[in-house]
């Protein structure tokens, strides 16, 4: 395929990576790792799509929920999903908006064996500490993303499970759901996050499969436009 060398492309694109052409000199989908997504909700749903439209070939989802009503307005799914189990729903919309094929799991996590990149968008205390039961000191993990999010602000973790610096830090940040600060029902969650995460997210996987700096942390409130990093 020839390229327009003005816009910096490399001049020998392979025929399967054409419509991957403006992103080559950011990351080529082959350089992507397999990721694991436990929960396709309000985070795992935008971010399996981020993924795929950047090209990851190797993704998998966990999630034992359905598609509800209350889950259109935050969420990837349409009016036709209600009723499917949410990894099904998302297959279908990655392969019709990005081509790409996921593999769904519609069952909950628990002690299934995973490796590569692993990202957890799960909605609860308890349920991130039983995801971190799983992988901590998983030497098949060299990256596990945690996701948190609540109306307008998110939090984002990634962690080598085998980095005993690493494992000190991240269960440092793990409280109980008693302590967690729960928003009111009407205030919990907004489309505009759930995008803003999906791509802060799939920028992290980026900069893992470069070799760049990965960010121990994220943490940004789109009220304010407030965005900090460790």
């Amino acid at each position: 395929m020839a390229t327009d060398e003005s816009d910096g492309v490399r001049g020998n694109v392979q025929l399967g990576e054409q419509r991957f052409w403006r992103q080559v000199d950011i990351v080529l989908p082959e350089e992507l790792p397999a990721v694991t997504v436990i929960g396709a909700g309000g985070i795992g749903s935008f971010t399996l799509l981020a993924l795929a439209k950047m090209g990851c070939q190797r993704l998998t989802v966990f999630d034992d929920d359905k598609v509800e009503d209350h889950n259109l307005p935050n969420q990837l799914y349409g009016t036709d999903d209600i009723g499917l189990y949410k990894v099904d729903a998302a297959d279908e919309v990655c392969f019709v908006l990005a081509n790409t094929k996921i593999y769904p799991v519609p069952v909950k996590f628990s002690t299934q064996q995973i490796e590569g990149v692993v990202i957890s968008g799960v909605d609860s205390m308890t349920s991130r500490k039983d995801v971190w039961k799983q992988i901590k000191h998983n030497v098949k993990v060299p990256l596990y993303i945690e996701a948190r999010m609540g109306a307008e602000v998110s939090r984002i973790h990634s962690v080598n499970p085998c980095d005993p610096d690493h494992v000190e830090w991240y269960e440092s940040t793990l409280y109980s759901d008693d302590d967690a600060v729960e928003a009111p029902c009407t205030a919990r969650a907004i489309i505009y996050n759930g995008f803003a995460i999906a791509a802060l997210i799939a920028n992290q996987v980026k900069k893992f499969a470069k070799r760049e700096e990965v960010y121990k942390e994220i943490i940004f409130d789109l009220k304010t436009l407030t965005l900090m990093t460790q």
